[in-house]
């Protein structure tokens, strides 16, 4: 079994019969810019006041040291070097999710730390495997992201900026243009649409890709943001997986044949 094989095997483990409670936990020798106390509370208001009327997953927020056996985590971390020496990786050695904000990469692609924890609560709180993929009327398969598509796109709480998400209508091909609200901010017109500043992940089933709102962002993409250890290249590492997979069930029929 390969290894994206047999992390997938694991992450089917997790426990969704209950709210999970998510442990903050800072290892970045960076600072962050602002107290990770006050970011989490900004974002379990986000949760409580605009994410969960909507999607309907609440969780319990928490900064410690030491998380518990059980616990999702959403750990910050200077760079993927650091997240490799430290062994974080996509789940916990109890099964369990996490989500990494790399802090001088974050800082160096000229976004901020609070957004970014944001975005990364967000989408794991709703696809925590990296694994839920909708299609749209094309065909196509779209990862399950809540805010990649409207990624730079942002609002405050309390003085402090997160990100923008879509809304369960985003994923459904049937809306009208403009019939319904797409996202948070009103900023998407209709389903599937990408941001200027946004992306997102598509497959055909049998390989996958970045599509990009801009040029620019396509060229921010690859020339400034590093993606290492991020969520959309474990969903790349799952497709490549599942699409050996195919390719060798099929040759075993082929190779049966008269």
């Amino acid at each position: 079994m390969t290894q994206a094989r047999r992390r997938s095997a694991r992450r089917v483990a997790f426990d969704r019969g209950k709210f999970p409670t998510v442990a903050f936990v800072n290892l970045a020798t960076a600072p962050l810019g602002l107290d990770l106390h006050k970011l989490v509370a900004v974002l379990q208001k986000q949760l409580d006041r605009d994410f969960v009327p909507i999607w309907g997953y609440p969780a319990r927020l928490y900064v410690t040291e030491k998380p518990k056996p059980g616990e999702w985590q959403l750990v910050f971390l200077d760079d993927a070097v650091a997240a490799n020496l430290s062994g974080y990786h996509d789940i916990t050695k109890n099964g369990q999710p996490i989500s990494k904000v790399f802090i001088k990469t974050t800082i160096a692609a000229g976004q901020k730390v609070s957004t970014t924890a944001s975005h990364e609560l967000l989408e794991m709180m709703i696809d925590p495997g990296a694994q839920m993929w909708a299609q749209s009327v094309d065909g196509k398969w779209y990862a399950y992201e809540m805010c990649d598509a409207v990624e730079e796109e942002e609002y405050r709480i309390d003085g402090v900026a997160v990100c923008d998400f879509v809304y369960p209508s985003f994923f459904e091909s049937w809306h009208q243009p403009r019939s319904v609200r797409f996202d948070h901010l009103r900023r998407i017109s209709h389903p599937f649409q990408t941001l200027r500043n946004g992306y997102q992940t598509v497959s055909d089933g049998k390989s996958v890709k970045e599509v990009f709102g801009s040029r620019a962002k396509r060229r921010d993409f690859t020339t400034h943001e590093v993606r290492d250890l991020h969520r959309s290249e474990y969903r790349k590492l799952l497709m490549s997986a599942l699409g050996n997979v195919k390719g060798a069930r099929s040759r075993k029929r082929g190779g049966s044949k008269p």
